[in-house]
């Protein structure tokens, strides 16, 4: 369906004139020859002017003159209020937008306990826990905190600092910046060791807060719990204080992840500057994918052009991207077409993402502060990262999972009152065709609710189990755990895990009981990537993604550089790899079952059920292709052998009777493909309604499935347990599967292509596919659902 060139839409500007050097760089952008009908809306959001409140009276003096020698003057009125909400004892959320100062909300309560309750220069202030997602935000937090020359012992602790900085901080830290993966593992576990400091925290802060979703959300939930109750035992009731600029229901969102009841300060009266969004839509190429599908121009090449463009006109630009070899492409391309236009210009682009080592991190951060990269692209792990002042335009190929994480992204340029330039350049997915083509269904709705699930057993266990060891559980205890604490607990107590004793549960296992949580859900130890000749660290890779992309034989991409892995040894957690120029790069192909443990809830759509329940999943990788670059033609294909992965978790399915089908005329030899088809579409649409990425959801279809003897179609969470996804997906089910619907009827592709029904972790190279066959599927499902 063709879309007119750009739809314009100003969003409350009022009388104000649009600013004349942003629309100078949209207009510049868009007429490149050859971009014509790229653009598919641009969203106008308006400038906005600071209120500002007097200093709380409670604020330390030298607290305050570092502020203001920092140059601000008068804190704005939302850093007031939540401060002086945390100050007087009420945990808090602050969610209100990206660089509106939430930072300063809780530093001036804490930094003036810390001085004001240090009674000398030996003796420990008041204890703060500071927790980030990603170490690179805790070293910028640290950085600023330095910065204010006030006398506050502060430090990181996490998994860069030396033995001798942890050290100096268990015992004389006051200001403690670290993240739950850290609090989780060293921290509680050895807390006799921090007891002073565990003693005197009055604050714990929580920064990012939206990032705790999905399992690893229930895991932080419990860390949280195991915190409070380590600090009971030391006499200390700390104080919450938690900050996001994107999170829908922060007081429940934050309640649920602290067990506390929590005050949600929303209202934001920080200056901001005009924004200027764009949904950007890449042509179809001339390339023809699988099955001669049509096959539009990646949201990484477009991204590669437009960060080109911007770095050439010295716009200081952040491009987001998906995965980290995307980055690295991002970042070489941009370069070459740098070198094109002036040689000095190259040197000016970098990549930086997950995976680098701590050096080659801190050196970008660095070189990016100082002004001497003009253009970066990242992976997300710069969606919460530095603080980068001075940015005037974001790139995001590739719609990023949530509204949530979007505007996180987009939010990092125009920090203060700046204008800023943002672009979202839809990737070859169903969600992001969908998304641009339907602006209102992106910016006329609010962020997502964050969803996680603190009773699911497969977390809640192994943290029960880590909070016997830290101290024998009681009756006492069980409540702060959860409604199911109990019943998990007699499980874990019948497994031999935790032992009953008058005093209370004990976990009795030689193990240590913080290792049975891995609360990041990576699937155990990361895989190092070892340099053949050298042995030396190259970089990592989550275990659970390891088949998929380490394998013997994998070309993987480290920092612009192609290597081949010549083996993988899953015990020892190394692949081993040399560098090597190839000219194709490599997929994984994987087959995927499921079977229906239990069914939890279900309806009756007419002829037709959707249900939500228990399933098993198994998953093995038994081959990888070898695809031609950049035409993506498969030139081969070598088998693999590796272990079948199996995986416990929560799903929605749905099914269609035999006698329906045969009623609708729908082929019996076109049943594999349709089925198929819609599965893949509905992966790609369920981030709409649930907050998730398509890479925390699977799916599997048959036109005849052994446990319901009707054609059905599954999605579930990725994870052990669920995530919350599936069951989000069960409620709002109409109006996902009706989005699924549109967005495969309205693609412009006559058979089937990526921006619809084809999916890139299809572990069946998208073979069969029937788009008709899908959309008439669907009509069926629907309307058994309207009748009903």
């Amino acid at each position: 369906m063709s879309v007119p060139f750009a739809t314009l839409r100003s969003v409350d500007t009022g009388d104000r004139p649009a600013h004349r050097q942003v629309d100078q760089v949209v207009a510049r952008l868009t007429a490149v020859p050859g971009r014509e009908g790229r653009l598919r809306h641009l969203e106008v959001v308006p400038p906005r002017p600071a209120v500002t409140a007097p200093w709380p009276d409670w604020v330390a003096s030298d607290v305050r003159a570092a502020f203001e020698r920092a140059g601000v003057a008068t804190p704005w009125q939302h850093q007031a209020v939540a401060a002086e909400a945390a100050h007087h004892g009420q945990h808090v959320v602050l969610a209100t937008g990206t660089a509106s100062g939430k930072s300063l909300a809780y530093q001036l309560p804490a930094l003036s306990a810390i001085r004001v309750g240090r009674g000398s220069r030996n003796e420990r202030g008041a204890g703060v826990l500071y927790l980030a997602p990603t170490k690179a935000l805790a070293n910028d937090q640290l950085s600023n905190i330095a910065a204010l020359g006030l006398d506050v012992r502060a430090a990181t602790h996490d998994g860069d600092s030396t033995r001798e900085q942890r050290d100096w901080t268990r015992d004389f830290g006051e200001y403690v910046l670290t993240n739950p993966d850290m609090l989780h593992r060293s921290l509680l576990p050895r807390h006799a060791q921090w007891s002073s400091f565990f003693g005197s925290l009055r604050y714990v802060v929580v920064d990012e807060c939206h990032h705790y979703r999905g399992v690893f959300g229930a895991h932080v939930a419990h860390v949280l719990r195991r915190l409070r109750r380590i600090c009971a035992m030391y006499g200390a009731t700390p104080t919450f204080v938690l900050a996001s600029a994107t999170v829908a229901e922060p007081e429940v969102a934050a309640g649920r992840l602290t067990g506390l009841d929590v005050l949600a300060v929303t209202a934001d009266h920080s200056p901001r500057g005009q924004v200027s969004l764009l949904l950007w839509e890449p042509p179809f190429t001339s390339y023809a994918g699988e099955n001669g599908a049509p096959v539009r121009r990646a949201a990484s090449s477009e991204a590669a052009d437009l960060l080109a463009d911007l770095v050439a006109e010295d716009i200081r630009t952040l491009a987001f991207v998906r995965s980290r070899r995307g980055a690295e492409q991002v970042a070489a391309t941009a370069a070459e077409l740098l070198a094109e236009v002036d040689p000095s210009l190259p040197g000016r682009v970098a990549a930086y993402r997950g995976g680098y080592l701590p050096e080659e991190r801190r050196e970008l951060e660095a070189a990016l502060r100082r002004g001497e990269l003009t253009g970066l692209a990242a992976t997300n792990a710069l969606e919460l990262g530095i603080d980068i002042s001075g940015l005037d335009a974001v790139l995001v190929a590739g719609f990023p999972g949530t509204r949530a994480a979007l505007w996180q992204q987009v939010g990092r340029a125009g920090r203060g009152a700046q204008d800023a330039l943002g672009v979202l350049v839809a990737g070859a997915d169903p969600l992001d065709t969908y998304l641009v083509n339907h602006p209102d269904s992106l910016l006329g709705r609010p962020v997502e609710a964050t969803v996680f699930d603190p009773t699911n057993p497969y977390v809640l266990g192994p943290h029960l189990c880590a909070a016997a060891q830290e101290r024998p559980l009681t009756e006492d205890d069980l409540p702060l755990f959860g409604d199911g604490a109990r019943q998990v607990v007699d499980q874990l107590t019948e497994a031999g895990l935790l032992r009953k004793r008058p005093r209370g549960w004990f976990w009795t296992d030689r193990r240590r009981a913080s290792d049975l949580a891995d609360i990041r859900s990576s699937g155990g130890a990361q895989v190092q990537l070892i340099e053949a000749d050298t042995g030396r660290v190259i970089g990592t890779v989550d275990a659970s993604s390891s088949h998929g992309t380490a394998h013997a034989g994998a070309v993987y991409v480290h920092r612009g550089d192609s290597w081949l892995v010549e083996s993988l040894d899953l015990d020892e957690h190394v692949a081993v790899m040399h560098r090597a120029d190839l000219p194709y790069s490599t997929s994984a192909r994987e087959i995927t079952d499921i079977s229906i443990v239990a069914e939890r809830e279900h309806r009756v759509w007419q002829d037709c059920r959707l249900a939500l329940g228990e399933v098993d999943v198994s998953h093995q990788v038994v081959s990888f292709l070898k695809r031609r670059q950049p035409s993506g033609e498969v030139i081969g294909e070598e088998l693999l052998d590796l272990p079948e992965r199996s995986l416990r978790t929560t799903a929605v399915w749905w099914t269609v009777p035999a006698h329906v089908l045969a009623e609708s005329g729908l082929a019996a030899a076109d049943l594999p493909g349709s089925a198929h088809a819609a599965e893949h579409c509905s992966i790609g649409l369920l981030p709409l309604f649930a907050t998730c990425d398509r890479w925390d959801i699977g799916g599997v279809s048959t036109a005849l499935h052994a446990d319901t003897g009707e054609l059905t179609v599954f999605v579930y969470d990725g994870h052990p347990g669920g995530a919350g996804f599936a069951e989000r997906g069960f409620r709002a089910a109409y109006a996902w599967l009706t989005a699924t619907r549109e967005a495969i009827a309205t693609c412009e592709c006559l058979s089937g292509c990526p921006s619809c029904i084809q999916s890139p972790k299809c572990g069946n190279q998208n073979n069969p596919l029937d788009k008709p066959g899908a959309i008439a599927l669907l009509d069926l499902l629907l309307a058994g659902a309207r009748a009903e």
